[in-house]
């Protein structure tokens, strides 16, 4: 064991410390029976750089297959190409509106405590996405998001990195070829790319990018396939659609299609959601079992705390570090 796991067992002995190192522990218990592991990813991750950690689990075959939001497939490529003209802004707890304006006024886009540069970052990728889009448009093909970002990544249109290409994590998961579903994608800056482009008309066919339905279609292929072979498992970071897409789709080949299939096989939410606010996000993993999600002997685990913080620790630890 290496240093990091070390330091964890050491001092992580109690509430979410423990939860985490358990967690942890029936991780790398899945994985050693042969188990596959589907990440669920909300929240500004990307742009927080989880790609340091992230890629690695992904290179080191931890991570099987991805749902995320759109702005966590996009925000790691934009990292990629515009690191250097981040902003980082440590008291953005005192900004006032008019500190806002002033970063509006200058093409900042703020993230918590982070600025993305809008035509570094945003607009320089546009334009090799809308040939992309308008290529495939012309062709009559059609692919769903990450495609389309696996073809940028794959024709070489990254000439001048501004980080480590082994600290992104779409790239490493373009290198392994995982499916990448990305629920509600049209909230995303490219999706609002994509559709201004629909109404300029520079792509003629809103089809040219594939549905959610699709991408669920999809999902329940993949889900059906592995499982025959391997106990899949559900880590997720955050809550929302990324998480909600994918977990439902055991009952719905189960309750729905009416085909038999296991259940999930491990369950861990890194959580800063409030159950008694009625949150889903927020519910406890034995709500999941009456939804036909979870059994009632998978392991499962909740640490509510900063997925900023936990999910490096974790993914060091599964990664023997």
């Amino acid at each position: 064991m290496s240093h990091i796991s070390k330091f964890i067992e050491h001092n992580y002995r109690h509430f979410n410390a423990a939860t985490l190192v358990d967690a942890s522990k029936a991780y790398k218990a899945h994985l050693k029976k042969g188990g596959k592991m589907m990440l669920a990813m909300a929240g500004a991750m990307s742009t927080g750089e989880l790609g340091i950690s992230l890629a690695e689990m992904i290179r080191k075959g931890k991570i099987h297959a991805i749902s995320c939001t759109g702005a966590n497939l996009e925000e790691d490529i934009f990292n990629l190409v515009a690191h250097n003209h981040y902003k980082r802004v440590p008291d953005y707890r005192q900004f006032s509106p008019d500190d806002e304006i002033k970063l509006l006024n200058k093409g900042l886009n703020r993230v918590t405590d982070t600025c993305i540069p809008e035509d570094h970052a945003m607009r320089a990728i546009e334009k090799h996405m809308v040939e992309l889009w308008t290529r495939a448009d012309k062709r009559g093909e059609r692919y769903f998001p990450y495609e389309f970002i696996y073809q940028l990544i794959r024709e070489g249109r990254i000439t001048n990195p501004h980080i480590p290409m082994k600290d992104s994590w779409v790239v490493a998961a373009c290198e392994k070829n995982l499916p990448i579903f990305t629920p509600g994608w049209e909230d995303s800056t490219l999706g609002n790319f994509f559709t201004s482009h629909i109404i300029k008309g520079a792509v003629k066919n809103p089809l040219t990018m594939k549905s959610g339905v699709e991408q669920m279609l999809v999902l329940i292929d993949w889900y059906l396939k592995t499982s025959r072979k391997s106990s899949i498992g559900f880590f997720q970071i955050g809550g929302g659609i990324a998480g909600d897409f994918s977990i439902c789709v055991v009952p719905l080949i189960e309750q729905d299609l009416r085909i038999k299939c296991p259940l999930w096989g491990y369950f861990c939410q890194i959580s800063d959601s409030t159950t008694s606010y009625g949150s889903y996000s927020g519910a406890v993993p034995n709500e999941k079992i009456t939804w036909g999600k979870l059994g009632k002997n998978t392991p499962r685990f909740v640490i509510e705390s900063d997925a900023t913080i936990v999910a490096p620790l974790m993914f060091s630890y599964v990664l023997g570090r």
